[in-house]
């Protein structure tokens, strides 16, 4: 094969171009979302932030429903659990907490009433899913929403806000666009 009939790609071979922040760190024009941003995007992102579940458990606090978030919780630890005795154990937990009649921090799903200690006895990863997902949508589709209304949401965002703009952080975007403009 003559140079011209070549494919470009091995005449030319493609220029890996990487720009790395003041750190060295390879740096991305894609930036990753983060705190609040990624919160605002869904209910399972606000989840998957520790920082978030405190926010969305403060804001739950104040409306009288952080049992939703606590038994969503349990129920996402519960499915990690091994052996067949501490599953019985975490399940009895759950359900004495959340879901009996005489539960501390009772939740309201729908068919509750007619659920009993007898679905303590074999225990399974998923038992809870049925709930689980109902407590998910009510959170989704009614205090998820006006979480991000809330003055927790809102002051959190001020100032994750605030700090983007303070002279560090601008201080440390200035030196990577040193880095790549030369």
């Amino acid at each position: 094969l003559s140079w011209n009939e070549a494919p470009l790609s091995a005449v030319f071979p493609p220029v890996r171009l990487e720009i790395n922040d003041s750190e060295g760190h390879p740096s991305s024009s894609h930036q990753t979302l983060k705190g609040t941003s990624k919160w605002a995007t869904s209910l399972e992102n606000l989840l998957e932030d520790p920082e978030g579940v405190k926010r969305f458990r403060e804001f739950l606090k104040k409306e009288f429903s952080e049992e939703n978030v606590l038994f969503w919780l349990a129920c996402e630890e519960f499915k990690k659990t091994q052996g067949q005795k501490q599953m019985q154990e975490k399940a009895k937990e759950i359900y004495m907490t959340f879901l009996s009649s005489k539960a501390s921090s009772q939740v309201n799903v729908e068919g509750q009433s007619r659920l009993n200690e007898t679905i303590l006895e074999t225990p399974h990863p998923l038992m809870f899913q049925k709930l689980q997902d109902q407590i998910f949508n009510l959170m989704k589709y009614d205090s998820y929403s006006r979480f991000l209304k809330s003055d927790i949401f809102l002051n959190h965002k001020k100032s994750e806000e605030q700090e983007e703009n303070s002279p560090e952080a601008q201080t440390a975007a200035k030196r990577a666009s040193r880095i790549y403009n030369t």
